[in-house]
């Protein structure tokens, strides 16, 4: 058994694409998924199968989403092992009375080059950082990730992916609860 952690992105933002965790969790179990279990309500789900690829899995959330509720809904699907390299490797985090308030970090559909970071321009943002590893970007908002223009839709634009971006407080979570399945 396999524990995949799917992140869903856009759903119950002002008012759109309303999905209840639990009406998910149902759905998610009643497609052979165990141990469905949810974190917040901006989808984060938790799903143990005997499958190992994680964009099948990702494939047949989207799928059962878009025929259970009728939402399009991106999903990027990643592991622990990933989710604790993230931990790890965040950049800013060696920063001296770094506010953790303002780090947020954008999970993608594919690994990036390290070159990816000069297509994303992000000069244009300042002061606003980023860093790429993997298929993660790590992001030091300045001011607030609701006052910049530096944001996931940016992201899949330049990039060509498909993105989600969690604040730091909410992968620390994550971890947690990772470490507690």
């Amino acid at each position: 058994m396999t524990t995949h952690l799917a992140l869903l992105r856009g759903i119950n933002v002002s008012g759109h694409n309303m999905i209840k965790m639990e009406a998910l969790k149902t759905t998610l179990e009643a497609i052979g998924f165990q141990n469905v279990q949810t974190y917040i309500q901006s989808g984060n789900v938790f799903v143990d199968t005997e499958e190992e690829n994680a964009l099948k899995v990702g494939f047949l959330i989207r799928q059962e989403i878009f025929k259970v509720f009728g939402h399009e809904v991106p999903v990027v699907v990643i592991g622990k092992d990933d989710l604790a390299i993230c931990f790890r490797n965040n950049p800013f985090l060696k920063e001296k009375d770094i506010d953790t308030k303002k780090l947020y970090v954008a999970f993608v559909s594919t690994t990036l080059k390290n070159e990816s970071i000069n297509d994303l321009k992000i000069s244009q943002f300042k002061p606003d950082e980023a860093s790429i590893d993997g298929s993660r970007i790590y992001i030091k908002y300045a001011v607030g990730a609701g006052k910049t223009r530096f944001d996931q839709k940016y992201i899949e634009k330049k990039l060509n992916v498909t993105a989600t971006i969690r604040n730091w407080n909410t992968v620390t979570q994550l971890l947690t609860l990772f470490e507690e399945r």
